[in-house]
């Protein structure tokens, strides 16, 4: 493999750059230190990327470091943590993944989120994706991933002074990344070729460490393509149908086929989401051409396949026009020699009026399916009844399982200090087990209160400077830097809607009546600031003008500059928020939100949440971490509206604003700090990714790979009995 070029490093510190070449750096926060001590300044201007660091900061720096004692025993201490947790010489943390010993998972997604260094993500399926990667590595799962290389990413946010959200796309330096490209035998770039349709389109791939977990990223860039498909991966989400299409064969198809590349076999194969399912039909093509029969094919397949849905509505599905598929697989109906009809079966169904509908395919080529949390689970088994109509509805073989989040990656360093002095050195290894956090109760409500306190000063000068900063490049006007957050104030109570733009998301709920949020946000007795972002699809012009909507209210001064706007909502910033407000708001249309992490990431900080009781908060809430807003189902969309406003206005006016100020003399407000304490608690063990991939290993992945062992064990007497018939 390739690698990036940088600076020579004195040989004392030379693991500084094998570090920064593995993203097992960006949630350890002593990793982090040994390159941030370095020379701060210079860490921030590269945006917390130690490869671009490396090469920029000034030698002197290094030199020095090199022979500093009391830096190098810290040096020391990361780097042999850093290669043992990732070397074959520790054991998987769990029985579930020693149980796995032998067998590898591939686990295919269209985004990953994994530190904004390699911006390949948009939102909450990437996030899911980088979490689920980080897990497995401190696991020690036996995990493989296949993505997309997107040079230009996901976009840039830009709001303007009219309120409109413009795209900047910017190409990656893949000099400055943590990553490295494949190469094969002779030292070139490993190549794999897809056919679309009536050409031949060639793959690359890079890898990037994450942890122990390798993750292959898929590339179409190369000079042997025509500049359209140079273009297929270019950027995540963009195109039209056909487009879409083109990504998923070259994703699923091409994903199997650099994976027998680069001389990877696993045993266990991961859809996540619809855009994969063409991996099972490659598996199935490989079956055939081996020799069987494609029933057979499939029968394989499907029993070592698993498949999650993120989608709780029919038009969040992938499905294509089914002209366009026989465009595309006229060639691969002969491959498994099965007519067009039977290969149409596996991706329609009556209600997707003749459209290919790539989650009907998921469904349809794995035996392992779910939800990805109890009530999405139920909406599935509904949503899906169609596919198994002899099978009630809640025996249609669809689970849950429950999304969770990383907790090193989303959980404050302050926090987790916290935990340490509380809960014990150990507790991080243990942070599943919901006993331990009982001892949450015991920690001091000054000390939890000053914790919570510090992290809101922290998120609220990083809106004022970046509201400055903006101010000064663009010369723009008070108002929009208002608007922006410039006047946040950390003794306001402060409220977080940060999440995807979208008409279902409602984030005008809480702006629905403007003469009561003004009054609440205007009493100086207990004042109220809300900070909203995110970022709309580039083409759902709706969403843009949410956007647009809420920024035209935070420029009213009657509201003080206490509602705001912050552009460019990304990893980066969002842990800013789940740090730093005191509220977590969540107003999704009821089952409409599959299962939603951010107010997971929120909760396991200390920040209670207000939400419909929709995705995952309808199991999360127990009626003490957080308020929740009653579905009012079986009404009209507007009577629905009202009632889920009225709600949320009554919530914040008689009860929660009035606990939040609620105060002793030192001003510690001890019932807040009780539904702080119970958010942590009852959060963060059964939200945690850890918990998510135990329950991936035990339910999904362990079924497969017995099957898997007893495939192999079949084919070796197969081929014993062939060798004695023949002797």
């Amino acid at each position: 493999m390739s690698s990036n070029s940088s600076q020579i490093i004195p040989r004392r510190i030379s693991g500084l750059s094998e570090l920064s070449q593995n993203l097992w750096w960006s949630w350890h926060p002593a990793a982090r230190y040994i390159f941030k001590a370095l020379d701060r300044p210079a860490w921030k201007a590269s945006m917390h990327n130690p490869v671009k660091y490396l090469q920029q900061i000034p030698p002197y720096r290094l030199i020095a470091a090199s022979e500093d004692t009391d830096y190098i025993k810290v040096y020391d201490s990361v780097i042999n943590d850093f290669r043992f947790e990732n070397s074959d010489d520790k054991n998987p943390a769990s029985l579930a993944c020693r149980a796995l010993r032998g067998h590898t998972v591939a686990y295919f997604s269209m985004e990953f989120a994994l530190h904004r260094s390699i911006p390949i993500y948009a939102g909450g399926l990437g996030v899911l994706a980088g979490d689920y990667c980080k897990e497995a590595s401190d696991l020690g799962l036996p995990v493989i991933c296949v993505g997309f290389m997107y040079p230009q990413g996901y976009f840039s946010q830009h709001i303007n002074e009219e309120g409109w959200q413009e795209e900047i796309y910017r190409q990656l330096n893949f000099e400055e990344a943590p990553i490295t490209q494949v190469l094969d035998e002779n030292k070139h770039p490993g190549k794999i070729t897809v056919k679309l349709a009536d050409r031949i389109v060639f793959v690359t791939a890079w890898q990037v460490n994450v942890g122990k977990v390798r993750l292959y990223l898929l590339d179409t860039h190369l000079e042997e393509n025509c500049p359209e498909d140079r273009e297929l991966t270019a950027r995540l989400y963009g195109g039209n149908s056909e487009i879409r299409l083109q990504q998923e064969i070259v994703l699923g198809m091409g994903g199997v086929r650099m994976l027998r590349k680069i001389g990877i076999n696993p045993t266990i194969w991961h859809g996540n989401e619809g855009h994969t399912s063409f991996m099972m039909l490659e598996r199935c093509r490989e079956l055939v051409q081996e020799g069987l029969e494609f029933a057979e094919a499939l029968q394989q397949v499907r029993s070592t396949s698993v498949f999650t849905t993120h989608t709780p509505v029919p038009a969040g599905n992938d499905a294509f026009p089914c002209f366009l598929i026989e465009k595309y697989f006229s060639h691969f109906f002969k491959a498994l020699d099965i007519s067009r009809e039977t290969f149409l079966q596996l991706g329609t169904q009556p209600a997707d009026c003749g459209n290919f509908n790539m989650t009907v395919l998921g469904m349809r080529t794995a035996n392992q399916r779910n939800g990805v949390s109890r009530l999405h689970g139920w909406v599935c088994r509904n949503m899906w009844h169609s596919l198994w109509p002899e099978t009630k509805e809640d025996e249609v073989p669809i689970i849950s399982v429950t999304n969770g989040v990383h907790v090193p990656t989303w959980l404050a360093p302050q926090m987790a200090s916290l935990y340490t002095r509380y809960l014990g050195n150990d507790w991080l290894e243990r942070h599943d087990e919901p006993a331990l956090w009982d001892q949450v109760k015991s920690i001091p409500d000054k000390e939890l209160w000053d914790v919570r306190r510090w992290m809101k000063n922290k998120l609220n000068n990083e809106i004022r400077n970046r509201a400055a900063d903006r101010w000064r490049c663009e010369h723009g006007s008070l108002s929009h830097s208002l608007a922006m957050g410039s006047m946040l104030n950390s003794e306001v109570f402060t409220i977080g809607f940060c999440r995807r733009f979208t008409d279902y998301k409602r984030p005008w709920l809480i702006l629905s009546d403007i003469n009561r949020l003004k009054k609440i946000v205007q009493n100086e007795a207990c004042p109220v600031q809300i900070v909203f972002s995110g970022k709309a699809h580039p083409n759902d012009h709706h969403g843009k003008t949410l956007i647009q909507q809420v920024y035209n209210l935070a420029k009213d001064p009657d509201f003080r500059g206490r509602v705001v706007f912050i552009e460019d909502y990304d990893l980066h910033l969002a842990r800013y928020l789940v740090h730093g407000v005191d509220l977590w708001l969540n107003t999704p249309r009821p089952l409409q939100e599959a299962s939603g992490t951010s107010g997971m990431k929120a909760g396991i900080n200390g920040v209670p949440n207000l939400s419909i009781m929709d995705g995952w908060w309808y199991e999360g809430y127990n009626g003490a971490n957080g308020w929740a807003i009653r579905a009012h189902e079986n009404i009209s969309t507007p009577d629905q509206d009202k009632a889920d406003a009225a709600e949320l206005f009554t919530l914040l006016e008689n009860t929660i604003i009035p606990l939040y100020y609620d105060r002793d003399r030192d001003g510690v407000p001890h019932a807040w700090l009780r539904v702080v304490k119970e958010s942590i608690r009852s959060i963060t063990p059964l939200f945690s990714a850890k918990r998510m991939l135990k329950e991936y290993i035990e339910q999904m992945y362990l079924p497969c790979a017995e099957v898997s062992l007893d495939m192999a064990n079949s084919a070796t007497e197969d081929v014993e009995t062939g060798v004695s018939s023949g002797a």
